[in-house]
């Protein structure tokens, strides 16, 4: 996939910009995205599917800016979602309700009223109590819901335990085992329309055989559906798609649907597939700046303005993400753990790392353009950072650095009274 940065005598860029000039004129932390990796990564999926019926709803919770949004609606790209946040943002960014799939474990009924409102594609159903709900909501709203059944089919992605989600003992979706007799209540249901079936084994896979699986398992579904009657317009085999971070070698959007393609050869069904990661992660970096060096005589520190806050992945999911300094410097080289501000000994973002820096010099995380800025906080209230969009020579400003101002703006300070003596 695209990898957005590139190095020039010495010097890092994204497309045709200059990192050291992102860092000078928006301050660090601060996240920066190339416009053209995130469109080349989209359209590797496109074109891997020229041949077959096909919608590609990009996972929103990967990176949700609306600029990023934009970027992809205007691809033609539909829209994974999880909430109703999501849904609005997707509207702001010009997406089309009708190429958007609502998945997520806990739909509130006014959650599903407004997507039905809006003529969203389907929704991804995870369960029969859902499923009750979203018929009685229908009924309300004096609508039809387009359904897709999550079913779990217990294949092991072998990923990280935190998001490998197509396991028995894992939250989602309902046991393959027992979809049958859903779907066959979900067909008696006055307001719901079956339209597909869908799975999601977990993120960041590396092997293409897991997707294989549980496509096959899915596939002996759909055809014991339609000895039943019950007949369906997609196949949704969700996302997942790894990235490079380190040494690791996904395949690519080519040679995934190359593995998945012939399994469909003789079917009718739309194809939908959720990618975010293999879209985003490796067409954003994270920029920060040293603040000190600190050595304890066993270890050195380089203590940066970026935290845990800003980067939550390896402090939670112990990520290995490549770290680089922005302009070659003449400082010797050192190993390092590179840390941040926050009190806590899990904040992070990288251990053991050689490079020849000095205070002052600014550092670039790289493959930081997905569960980036959309997992941060402002924990230990320190205001999120800006995200930036490269468009060439151009630099975007897509969102501001938060303020104090904004940090405190939704709170207020309890009645005064008065202690009489």
């Amino acid at each position: 996939m695209h990898h957005a940065v590139s190095s020039q005598d010495g010097n890092l860029f994204i497309e045709r910009t200059s990192l050291a000039a992102v860092a000078s004129q928006f301050g660090t932390p601060c996240y920066v995205y190339s416009k053209a990796a995130i469109s080349d990564n989209f359209l590797a999926y496109q074109s891997a599917l020229a041949e077959k019926e096909h919608l590609i709803c990009y996972a929103v919770k990967a990176n949700s800016n609306i600029a990023v949004l934009q970027t992809l609606a205007q691809l033609g790209a539909g829209f994974d979602i999880v909430s109703i946040g999501e849904l609005e943002r997707v509207l702001r960014a010009g997406g089309d309700p009708a190429k958007v799939v609502f998945s997520g474990v806990a739909k509130t009924a006014s959650e599903m009223q407004r997507a039905l409102e809006l003529g969203i594609h389907c929704f991804n159903v995870e369960s029969e109590a859902e499923l009750e709900l979203l018929n009685s909501t229908a009924v309300s709203c004096d609508a039809i819901a387009a359904v897709s059944l999550r079913v779990n089919p217990d294949v092991d992605a072998q990923t990280h335990p935190y998001i490998s989600t197509g396991l028995k003992e894992n939250k989602f979706g309902i046991d393959i085992n027992l979809a049958a007799q859903v779907y066959q209540r979900a067909a008696q249901m006055a307001n719901i329309k079956v339209v597909g079936v869908d799975c999601h084994i977990g993120s960041q896979l590396v092997d293409i055989a897991p997707f294989v699986a549980a496509l096959e398992r899915l596939l002996a579904l759909v055809d014991e559906l339609a000895e039943l009657g019950i007949t369906l317009q997609h196949i949704d085999i969700g996302g997942g798609l790894g990235v490079r971070y380190d040494n690791e070698q996904p395949p690519t959007p080519q040679s995934y649907m190359s593995a998945i393609l012939p399994l469909l050869k003789d079917r009718s069904e739309t194809l939908v597939l959720e990618p975010g990661r293999s879209i985003t992660a490796n067409a954003g970096v994270m920029l920060t700046q040293v603040q000190y060096l600190k050595s304890n005589g066993e270890k050195n520190f380089a203590i940066v303005d970026a935290a845990m806050n800003d980067m939550i992945r390896p402090a939670l999911y112990q990520a290995w993400m490549d770290i680089q300094p922005i302009t070659t410097g003449s400082a010797e080289s050192a190993v390092y753990d590179v840390v941040g501000p926050v009190c806590e000994t899990g904040d992070f973002l990288a251990k053991d790392r050689s490079l020849a820096i000095s205070a002052g010099d600014y550092l670039c995380l790289m493959s930081a353009g997905a569960y980036g800025f959309v997992m941060s906080s402002n924990y230990n209230s320190r205001p999120r950072a800006p995200e930036v969009i490269v468009d060439g020579d151009q630099m975007h400003l897509v969102r501001r650095r938060e303020t104090i101002a904004d940090l405190l703006s939704g709170e207020s300070l309890l009645p005064s009274t008065v202690v009489e003596t």
